[in-house]
């Protein structure tokens, strides 16, 4: 389909609502879904970092109470 100007092809030939809300809603829905797959891998990547902090705590809270047990606590007498 040829426009003989920027008006009509703005109009659409008398479709332009249909037509531009259509566009609109496909470029909202695109942006979201970026989005929201941004703000998701934002949100695993935090809580892979807090379970591995939590796990390196255990595993020193574990090595600590190891020593101990084994009787490796340095004491000065």
């Amino acid at each position: 389909m040829a426009f003989t100007s920027f008006a009509d092809f703005i109009a659409m030939g008398g479709h332009a609502p249909y037509v531009w809300s259509a566009w609109g809603v496909t470029l909202f829905l695109l942006l979201a879904s970026v989005w929201h797959a941004r703000l998701e891998r934002r949100q695993l990547i935090k809580g892979l970092k807090r379970r591995d902090r939590r796990e390196q705590t255990h595993q020193d809270n574990a090595a600590v109470a190891g020593n101990a047990a084994a009787g490796g606590g340095h004491h000065d007498t």
